[in-house]
């Protein structure tokens, strides 16, 4: 009797154990397709681009003067003309001028196409004058050549 408890519990951890196995790796899984594709330099809308650059840069460059000139409905989409006011704006400049120093610029590093919404992200290393500083600044730009998005995160050389 001892040994067919001692058997029944020992079959009973293998068979959790296995289900945990097989429940970890789901069968009929496809390969996850990649959602956005990187741009070669021919395939970048060189206006877009520099819209984009100009529109981003205006944002960051408002730390510094403290004034900011708000998108206009040929520039941004009324999400982000509703969410780019110059109240939110001063808390974010307050606190990236503490933590990061005086805004010098941006530099073009990568251009991305998303397949689904096909908006066009453009990716900038923004500079400050605190070497600690490594931010990033997103600009994503629409079919009809609007900024639909502006992020700042810190960089990370693989986009993600």
């Amino acid at each position: 009797m001892k040994r067919l408890a001692i058997f029944v519990f020992a079959i009973m951890i293998v068979g959790c154990k296995s289900k945990k196995a097989t429940a970890d790796k789901p069968k009929n899984e496809k390969p996850i397709e990649l959602r956005v594709t990187k741009l070669t330099s021919d395939d970048i809308d060189q206006q877009q681009k520099d819209k984009a650059y100009d529109l981003g840069r205006r944002v960051l460059m408002a730390c510094n003067t403290s004034r900011f000139k708000p998108f206009t409905a040929e520039e941004a989409t009324l999400e982000v003309r509703k969410n780019a006011t110059e109240d939110r704006l001063t808390k974010t400049c307050h606190n990236f001028q503490l933590k990061y120093g005086t805004f010098k610029g941006v530099r073009f590093i990568e251009a991305y196409k998303d397949k689904k919404t096909k908006e066009t992200i453009y990716r900038y290393k923004a500079d400050y004058s605190k070497k600690i500083a490594n931010k990033e600044l997103r600009v994503t730009m629409n079919e009809q050549n609007l900024v639909s998005g502006i992020r700042s995160l810190d960089w990370k050389d693989e986009f993600k």
